[in-house]
């Protein structure tokens, strides 16, 4: 496998999920070891996508043409890096993913992003289904606290473990920034 076959897709890292509807989030590290990776991909001209989200929900910070639907900052986009958006939580639903990666024949992902449990987590089941091989660094992904239909309160840190456990081996390979950068 050429390094041209592995590709870096950054999920919905915009300003939207800094918003307070969320709840509390975990996982604070995940910029920086996000940034980490991208500069790696950027040094090693691997390719890179980044995955926007543009909602349709009306009340969505998500929402084009405002603040939240922009990158954030430290993982903006460079001019020559691909933008794929998207309206639905997996990002092969109604883009132009899957042609992308079938054009430059990247068979290999690693996926980071917000939110492991929603957005991530779909995205990386429809991976592994279509036959991707992805790699998810458990410090790359973040959740945020969520209520069951018991009303009981699972952590963010509950959350994170749990779907990471879900998508371990029969949908992606679960590993960590500090390896992928060794």
């Amino acid at each position: 496998m050429t390094q041209n076959d592995i590709a870096l897709m950054i999920i919905d890292v915009q300003y939207a999920i800094d918003d307070p509807s969320w709840g509390r989030r975990g996982q604070p590290e995940m910029e920086a070891n996000i940034v980490q990776l991208l500069n790696h991909w950027r040094a090693k001209q691997q390719p890179i996508i980044h995955i926007r989200h543009d909602s349709v929900e009306p009340q969505s910070p998500y929402r084009p043409n405002q603040k939240g639907n922009d990158f954030k900052q430290e993982v903006s986009p460079l001019p020559d890096e691909i933008i794929i958006p998207k309206t639905t939580n997996s990002a092969f639903i109604n883009t132009t993913l899957q042609d992308y990666l079938g054009e430059h024949h990247i068979q290999k992902l690693v996926i980071v992003g917000v939110l492991l449990e929603n957005s991530v987590g779909a995205t990386i089941r429809m991976a592994g289904n279509l036959g991707y091989d992805v790699l998810v660094p458990i410090d790359g992904v973040a959740s945020t606290d969520r209520t069951d239909i018991n009303g009981r309160v699972w952590s963010a840190e509950d959350v994170h473990a749990l779907e990471l456990a879900l998508l371990s081996g029969e949908y992606a390979t679960i590993t960590d920034t500090k390896s992928l950068l060794d």
